[in-house]
C-alpha cells in the first residue's frame, strides 16, 4: 500500500476515534453551533472514506475531498468550544482533512 493511502487511512482511523469520543462527551452538553452534529458526519465521512481507500475505488479520491471538506467543517465547529475533547478533534479533523487532499491532488 502506498504510503499517502496508509497515512490517509490512519488519519481518517484517528479524525473517527476521535469524532466519536467528542460526540460521547458532548451528548446532553448544549452547544453554541453544530457540534456535535459535524461529528456525526465527520465519523461516516471518515468510515466511506477508509472503505473507498481500502477498496481501491475509482472514487476514492473524489471520497476523500468530501471528507476534508466534512472533516475541516467539524474541525471549525468543535474549534469554536473550548473543551479539551473538542480540541482533540479539531486538531484530528484538520490533519484529516489535509492528508485527504494530499492524496486527492
Amino acid at each position: 500500500m502506498e504510503s499517502i493511502v496508509k497515512s490517509c487511512i490512519e488519519a481518517c482511523q484517528k479524525c473517527l476515534v476521535d469524532c466519536q469520543n467528542c460526540l460521547v462527551e458532548m451528548a446532553g452538553v448544549e452547544s453554541i453551533n453544530d457540534c456535535p452534529k459535524c461529528c456525526v458526519q465527520c465519523i461516516d465521512a471518515c468510515y466511506i472514506c477508509i472503505k473507498m481507500m481500502a477498496a481501491d475505488s475509482a472514487y476514492a479520491k473524489q471520497y476523500a475531498l468530501l471528507c476534508a471538506e466534512i472533516c475541516e467543517y467539524c474541525a471549525d465547529h468543535c474549534g469554536a468550544h473550548h473543551h479539551e475533547h473538542c480540541k482533540v478533534c479539531e486538531k484530528s479533523c484538520r490533519e484529516c482533512a489535509e492528508l485527504c487532499r494530499k492524496y486527492a491532488a
